[in-house]
């Protein structure tokens, strides 16, 4: 194990920030059960919040970011994990106040992580990293209040992110008829490529009123937006239908009233994959290796970098240039 070792680290002295990649130590890193050689990490929006000085991310500098990280175990005193497992790390204070998976080596709690289940790679993990994990919960979600196949067609927004991407991937490979929304008309082939049917635009999700009750649409959807969009979606889905709600890059408002509830019966069901009990945490994970792992996910919505990239891609992820999932490789 490596006494000195790189990391991208956030800082803030007075009025000046930085962040770059640095070198630190292990004497640097915050108290944690295991130690963790950090294969893989990922770059999701709340990554892109941390590395900007006012993102309210970041509680104390300096700081490691990277709410997600694969790795193999270097040494634990949890005999729950031993030297050489293989390991996943997302969500709970990893990258937020706890430092993160932008970095060689990580020490975190055992109560945090989740062995690599059989049938994926470290690598695959990072591809799948928070979003993925919110992706594959909120179709688990879906199908545990009753969507199925056969029931109709079910809409997923923000289609070309994170969330998105992988959603509509796990989506197809399940059998169902996905109907894609995104803001984008360039991402048409790498929506298609991921297994969609149909895409709308978002004036066409919204429309120019949304009413209390529309025309019966969905079964059910995946909303990583939020705001006006959701609104819309609620009016339209199914009697009995769901929408999986996990993200507010539209709005924390919802301009709404009861009547998708009380008149036809809809479920609208949140999405928190920050504190998700590990019970539900290894159920979905190992649902993300099997049954719902998409064939050639890998290839179609992974891009790959190294720490020097992350400013240039945490900066394209703030501004909603991302498409599909960003793999950071650690050396």
């Amino acid at each position: 194990m490596e006494k000195l070792f790189k990391a991208f680290v956030v800082d803030k002295i007075n009025d000046h920030f930085s962040a770059e990649t640095r070198t630190i130590s292990m004497d640097d890193l915050p108290d944690g059960d295991v130690i963790v050689k950090v294969h893989y990490s990922s770059v999701n929006y709340k990554d892109g919040l941390a590395s900007i000085p006012n993102g309210k991310i970041v509680r104390s500098y300096p700081f490691v970011p990277g709410i997600d990280l694969a790795g193999i175990v270097v040494s634990s005193t949890d005999p729950r994990f031993t030297e050489g497992d293989e390991i996943i790390a997302t969500s709970y204070e990893i990258g937020v106040s706890h430092y993160g998976g932008f970095s060689e080596y990580a020490q975190i709690p055992a109560d945090w992580i989740v062995p690599l289940p059989k049938g994926l790679s470290l690598k695959e993990a990072m591809v799948y990293g928070t979003a993925g994990f919110t992706a594959a919960l909120s179709v688990d979600r879906l199908e545990n209040s009753g969507l199925t196949p056969d029931k109709g067609k079910v809409l997923v927004t923000g289609a070309t992110g994170g969330v998105g991407s992988i959603a509509a991937a796990i989506l197809a490979k399940r059998g169902y008829h996905v109907v894609a929304s995104t803001g984008k008309q360039s991402e048409h082939d790498f929506l298609k490529k991921l297994g969609v049917k149909e895409i709308l635009s978002r004036e066409e999700l919204i429309g120019e009123k949304i009413k209390p009750l529309d025309q019966q649409l969905w079964a059910g959807a995946v909303d990583p937006v939020g705001g006006k969009s959701l609104a819309s979606i609620l009016s339209k889905v199914q009697y009995g239908g769901s929408v999986a709600v996990s993200g507010l890059t539209g709005g924390a408002d919802l301009p709404t009233t009861v009547f998708p509830f009380i008149l036809r019966g809809v479920n609208l069901l949140g999405i928190d994959s920050v504190n998700c009990p590990m019970e539900t945490r290894l159920k979905v994970w190992n649902r993300m290796a099997t049954d719902m792992k998409p064939d050639g996910l890998l290839e179609t919505i992974k891009k790959e970098v190294t720490l020097s990239d992350l400013p240039e891609t945490l900066s394209s992820i703030l501004k909603g240039e991302a498409r599909g999932r960003t793999v950071v490789v650690l050396p």
